[in-house]
């Protein structure tokens, strides 16, 4: 299958360059890699221009953003610039970080789910961190959901959801669209990517209540952010992170912040949700 890669980047000059060698080092090499240096201010550009050089397939998209660092809406607004950038000739959409390190065999693998199942509409690995020494899965989601770093589309399903939402709670939406339009998400224990930053390392103290908000934005409903709150506060360790999370659901309710799913779609997430937790708990 044909596939296509688009990488935001913001100051990724000590990993960037892993994360292209990898793609390159595929068993079935991407047809494009777009790198779209969002205003970086260290060397990420001139590292992937010498990339650029030797590989017809990498090019250099440079996008000047005003944006503070957030998460969300910055790194989906370069995916839309370096997207723009691409044709429609391709079977998978991958946006992945610019802080990764790919199995040689990942594509592969992810072209043959793809081809094994026509209603498969994303696939994905998991994510691993180093800890002392050696790699250990980043345990921040449940074993269904694909991490944010490293996504994969079927063009058909990319284009049904509407493609990726500029906001916090994207790679959420996303799953919760495809299952919204009958498409199956696979996650493959197989595919382990060396995720080689923390998640959430260079946002600052505001981005702390944007979870709170995604979660409203999604269509939760209080009780349904509130235990989604307190799940993803214990993962992180961090319990204080529950009292913002829900700081952040009722900013966003007061001010009645868009959502970003329509009426119809928010009523099957609640509900989907909902039979996912009974399911846990019976």
């Amino acid at each position: 299958m044909n596939y296509y890669v688009v990488i935001p980047s913001y100051n990724e000059e000590a990993f960037i360059s892993l994360t292209l060698q990898s793609l390159l080092d595929q068993t079935i090499l991407p047809s494009k890699i777009v790198v779209v240096n969002d205003n970086s201010t260290d060397s990420t550009a001139s590292i992937v221009s010498e990339f650029v050089k030797n590989n017809p397939c990498i090019s250099l998209v440079n996008k000047t953003s005003e944006t503070i660092h957030l998460p969300g809406s910055k790194v989906i607004q370069a995916f839309q610039t370096g997207f723009a950038t691409l044709d429609n000739h391709y079977d998978f959409i991958v946006k992945a970080d610019a802080d990764l390190i790919f199995p040689s065999n990942y594509f592969e693998t992810i072209s043959n789910h793809f081809q094994s199942d026509e209603s498969i509409g994303m696939a994905g690995g998991f994510a691993y961190i180093e800890k002392n020494g050696s790699y250990v899965l980043e345990n921040l989601t449940d074993k269904d959901h694909i991490r944010g770093a490293f996504k994969a589309y079927r063009k058909e399903t990319f284009q049904q959801i509407g493609g990726l939402k500029p906001a916090m709670g994207w790679d959420t939406v996303d799953e919760l669209l495809c299952k919204f339009y009958n498409w199956k998400v696979v996650t493959d224990a197989t595919l382990k990517v060396k995720h080689l930053k923390p998640t959430g390392a260079n946002y600052n103290k505001a981005a702390r209540y944007k979870q709170g908000e995604a979660f409203y934005s999604l269509g939760y409903g209080f009780i349904i952010t509130a235990i989604a709150s307190a799940k993803l506060a214990m993962m992180k360790k961090k319990p204080f992170l529950f009292t913002d999370y829900i700081i952040g659901f009722w900013k966003a309710k007061l001010i009645k912040k868009p959502l970003l799913v329509t009426p119809e779609q928010a009523k099957f997430i609640r509900n989907y949700r909902w039979k996912k937790m009974k399911a846990k708990l019976f």
